[in-house]
C-alpha cells in the first residue's frame, strides 16, 4: 500500500516524499482512514512504529478543509506528558505541513511563558502541550477553546503513570463536548480503557502489537561485570565495536554525568542528557548527538520515550531500570522503522531482581555474552523464565492541590518556588511525576533528520 490510497491530499503526499517516504507503517495504514472519517479512535503500538505520524497527517488533512484559527483560539489540541516529547510532535506537524497554510504552536513549561502567550494571539490550528503548561495558559485567558474540533491524547499510557489523570479531567471540562478524540498509548491496560470511558465515543480500536513486546529488529544481549568496572567494559565495546554513535542509559543523575566524564576523559566524545539539565542544554547535546558531533549520548529515563534517532545503532542499560516497562522504552529506542539495533546491557549481580523482572515481562531470556578480560568477580546468577500473569499497576495518583498558604499552587499541586529535581525535574507549570528510587523524569526528544542516505520504502518513524 502507498500513501496515495489513504485519502491524503497533495500538500501533504509531497510533504511525505519530501521526507523520503513512500509506505505507510501498519498502524497509519489503519489510523488514517478511520481518522479522516471523523471517528473517535484508541490505537495501541509499540514504539518506534509510527504513532505520531500516524494521527499528525490526518489532523493536517482535516484541519487544512475548515476556517482558520483566530485570536487565541485553537481548532486541534494534542496532549503530551512530557516537554521533549511535544517537541517532537511539534517537529512532526511542521515538517508534515510543510505545503499547508496551517499555524501551529509548542507550548510546556521549563521556559518563559510570555513568548508562548504572545504566540497564541494570533490563534492556533494545533497546538501541542504538557498538561501543567496549558493550564496555566488557560487560566491566564491565553488560550480558549470554543472552537475545538479535535483532541489527541498521545502517550496516554505515560500520562497516567506521570500522574496527570487530575489536569486531563480538568481539561476534558473546559472542552467543547462536541469533538473527534484520539487516544494513542503503547498498551490498552484496564487504566487506559478506564480512562477512555470518559473519553471517546464508540471508538475504532486499533492494535498492532502485543503489550510488553520487544521489537523483533533489536538484537538482545547482557554482559554480566562487577559494578565498578562497568565504565571499563563499556569503554572498551565502544573501542573495539568502533561505535560511531550510542544512546547509553544511567539510572540517577549523578550517575550520567560520572560517565560523561570517564568517557571524555578516555578521549570519546560524550554528553549527558537529564533533568538537572536546562531545555537548552538538553536541546543542544540532542542536536551534537544526531549530527555526530558527539559519539555517545549518555541519559536518564528522560529520553527513554520519545528519542527519535533515525539509524540509532546501539543502546546500552549501563544500569537496569527499576521499572521494568523502563526496559522496553529504552531499546525501543534503536531497531526503529525496519531498521535493525542492538540492546546491550552491562548487569552486575546486585541488579538480579531487576534483570527477573525485565525477562518476566518481556517474556524471554536474556542471552549472556561474557567477555575474558572482564570476568565477574561476583557472578550474576542463573535465571529461569518466570511465566506467571503479571497483575497490572495502579495509575499513581497526584498529590491534592492545597492552597497558597499550604505552599503549593492551586490545581497543579507542585510547590511555589520547590526544587525541580526533588518534583520529579519537572517544568514549573506542573508538569511532574511522582518520584521513583532515583531518575524520576521520563522525556523525550525533537525528531531526528537520517544519520545515513535516505533509502527507499521506509516509514515514517517520527513518534515516540
Amino acid at each position: 500500500m502507498s500513501f496515495n490510497k489513504l485519502g491524503l491530499s497533495a500538500p501533504i503526499l509531497k510533504a511525505i516524499e519530501d521526507q523520503g517516504y513512500t509506505e505507510p507503517s501498519a498502524i497509519q495504514a489503519q489510523a488514517i482512514p478511520a481518522i479522516l472519517e471523523g471517528q473517535d479512535v484508541m490505537a495501541a503500538a509499540q514504539t518506534g512504529t509510527g504513532k505520531t505520524a500516524g494521527f499528525t497527517l490526518p489532523l493536517l488533512e482535516l484541519l487544512s478543509k475548515g476556517e482558520h484559527a483566530q485570536g487565541n483560539q485553537v481548532r486541534a489540541l494534542v496532549l503530551t506528558p512530557t516537554r521533549e516529547l511535544a517537541a517532537q510532535v511539534a517537529e512532526s506537524v511542521k515538517d508534515y505541513g510543510r505545503h499547508l497554510a496551517l499555524k501551529s504552536t509548542v507550548v510546556f513549561g521549563g521556559v518563559k511563558i510570555n513568548p508562548q502567550m504572545m504566540a497564541l494571539r494570533r490563534g492556533a490550528d494545533i497546538l501541542i502541550a504538557t498538561p501543567g503548561r496549558m493550564m496555566d495558559l488557560y487560566q491566564q485567558n491565553a488560550v480558549k477553546f470554543d472552537k475545538l474540533e479535535i483532541l489527541v491524547l498521545d502517550e496516554a499510557d505515560r500520562m497516567l503513570d506521570m500522574g496527570f489523570i487530575h489536569d486531563i479531567k480538568k481539561i476534558l471540562a473546559i472542552l467543547p463536548k462536541k469533538r473527534q478524540n484520539l487516544l494513542f498509548s503503547a498498551t490498552f491496560s484496564p487504566e487506559i480503557r478506564q480512562l477512555a470511558k470518559g473519553l471517546v465515543n464508540n471508538p475504532i480500536e486499533i492494535s498492532v502489537t502485543p503489550r510488553n513486546a520487544t521489537a523483533v529488529s533489536v538484537e538482545q544481549w547482557l554482559h554480566p561485570v562487577d559494578k565498578k568496572r562497568k565504565t571499563e567494559l563499556l569503554i572498551q565495546l565502544i573501542a573495539d565495536g568502533r561505535w560511531d554513535q550510542a544512546l547509553v542509559f544511567s539510572r540517577t543523575k549523578h550517575g550520567a554525568n560520572k560517565i560523561t566524564k570517564q568517557l571524555e576523559d578516555a578521549g570519546i566524545r560524550a554528553s549527558a542528557i537529564h533533568g538537572n539539565k536546562s531545555q537548552g542544554a538538553r536541546t543542544r547535546a540532542l542536536s551534537d548527538f544526531k549530527e555526530g558531533r558527539i559519539r555517545i549520548l549518555v541519559a536518564t529515563d528522560i529520553a527513554a520515550r520519545g528519542l527519535d534517532i533515525e539509524q540509532l545503532p546501539h543502546v546500552v542499560n549501563f544500569d537496569l531500570p527499576d521499572v521494568a516497562e523502563d526496559y522496553v522504552h529504552r531499546i525501543g529506542r534503536t531497531g526503529r522503522a525496519g531498521a535493525t539495533g542492538k540492546a546491550i546491557s552491562l548487569v552486575a549481580a546486585d541488579e538480579l531482581d531487576q534483570l527477573r523482572a525485565i525477562e518476566r515481562l518481556t517474556q524471554k531470556l536474556i542471552e549472556r555474552r561474557y567477555e575474558d578480560d572482564f570476568m565477574p568477580t561476583h557472578m550474576l546468577p542463573d535465571t529461569t523464565l518466570d511465566t506467571r500473569p503479571i497483575k497490572p499497576n495502579k495509575p499513581k495518583k497526584p498529590k491534592a492541590p492545597r492552597d497558597q498558604q499550604g505552599g503549593a499552587r492551586q490545581g497543579n499541586g507542585a510547590k511555589q518556588g520547590g526544587n525541580p529535581a526533588k518534583q520529579g525535574n519537572a517544568p514549573k507549570s506542573g508538569n511532574r511525576r511522582p518520584a521513583p528510587k532515583a531518575e524520576v523524569t521520563p522525556g523525550q526528544g525533537l525528531r531526528s533528520k537520517p544519520l545515513a542516505p535516505a533509502r527507499r520504502n521506509r516509514k515514517p518513524s517520527s513518534d515516540n
